[in-house]
């Protein structure tokens, strides 16, 4: 695994954005029963999650975290040197995204700005590469916005998707200061489960035909296209079994912190099942594990700053707090961060209606 070791980077603010219109998991009973919905809540977690109508995008609700925090930071945009955009569900194949919130946001054309393609672990990839600009002396502050849209790849007649994602967009304020404690990173990737969680049409590869957006009925008894989403659950989970441990002891290792030292862990919320196992297994007491599961579902590369400003932000306020994030999944691609911050700027959480648009 790869591992960094940066100092004299500092995360000034997080903020996070939602769709305003809410969706129980209730409303699936039409179409899964209501026994099916039952058990499927209660093993993932989900109660209800927000989700965006069609013609509100990731860059959004990235755009409205961004707004408020740069507001409540009194950021001007041409303190701005980097922007970098996180995210599974761009506006375009291209141009970047980024180039499109740079615009927005209203920061100089001096600003740099590219887009990364993750999810899972997508936060703490993005938090590694924007503390990097800023350690090497590339920028003094960087915009580190992420965020997915996750149902609008999903069949809403897939059992092992329908029912978990939600949708959200983050902010986080990144800046250049001597005096920050050290932080350190551990990444990893293995390509060959790649197959395990895959949209499998719509890019170069396979591209989106009529054939790819039919959907039928698939040897898992699910429906969905190969425009859709499709998850292996169980190869997944192997997966988070035979790595996260690993990755946990690796960076404590790295930080020189034991266990007893994490005031918080904030895991990719994947689902509670996978949370509660990986904290068992992992001999992480339940009140140190954060989580947002149950009202926002599986909220793909914004679920830790999404869980960080939803359940810590009073805390991160007043004080500092030693943090470990573990960011898991899609790729397959792992990545957490020992990390000691506070008395940051959190906002309350921006609700974002549906007239959203590019213009607002």
């Amino acid at each position: 695994m790869s591992h960094t070791q940066m100092s004299g980077v500092r995360i000034a603010g997080i903020s996070s954005a939602v769709p305003q219109t809410v969706h129980s998991l209730d409303e699936y009973a039409p179409v899964f029963g209501a026994d099916e919905v039952a058990k499927i809540s209660d093993s993932t977690g989900v109660v209800r999650r927000h989700i965006a109508p069609d013609h509100v995008c990731a860059s959004d609700l990235c755009f409205a975290a961004a707004q408020r925090l740069m507001s409540d930071l009194m950021w001007t945009p041409d303190s701005i040197d980097a922007l970098v955009f996180v995210s599974q569900t761009p506006d375009y194949r291209l141009p970047p995204t980024s180039c499109v919130l740079q615009s927005r946001l209203g920061i100089p054309q001096t600003c740099a700005a590219f887009d990364i393609n993750l999810g899972c672990s997508g936060y703490v990839y993005g938090l590694w590469v924007a503390s990097g600009l800023v350690a090497a002396g590339g920028a003094k502050r960087v915009l580190l916005l992420v965020g997915d849209t996750i149902n609008r790849v999903v069949s809403g007649e897939d059992r092992a998707t329908a029912l978990l994602f939600g949708d959200a967009g983050t902010a986080t304020a990144v800046e250049r200061n001597v005096d920050a404690p050290s932080m350190w990173f551990v990444l990893g990737t293995d390509g060959s489960g790649a197959g395990n969680l895959i949209i499998p049409a719509g890019g170069f590869r396979k591209p989106a035909t009529e054939s790819t957006a039919a959907r039928s009925q698939c040897e898992d008894g699910n429906v969905r296209s190969d425009n859709d989403l499709f998850m292996d659950g169980a190869e997944v989970f192997a997966f988070t079994l035979r790595v996260v441990p690993g990755l946990v002891r690796e960076t404590l290792q790295l930080a020189g912190w034991a266990l007893d030292d994490v005031d918080y862990c904030v895991m990719h919320q994947a689902n509670r099942f996978i949370i509660d196992y990986l904290a068992k297994r992992m001999k992480l007491p339940s009140a140190k594990v954060v989580r947002s599961i149950e009202g926002f579902g599986n909220t793909s590369s914004a679920s830790i700053p999404l869980t960080i400003t939803h359940s810590l932000a009073p805390e991160l306020r007043q004080s500092d707090k030693r943090l470990l994030l573990v960011g898991f999944g899609v790729g397959y691609s792992w990545g957490a961060l020992a990390i000691q911050c506070g008395h940051l700027v959190a906002p309350p959480m921006v609700l974002v209606n549906g007239s959203a648009t590019p213009d607002d």
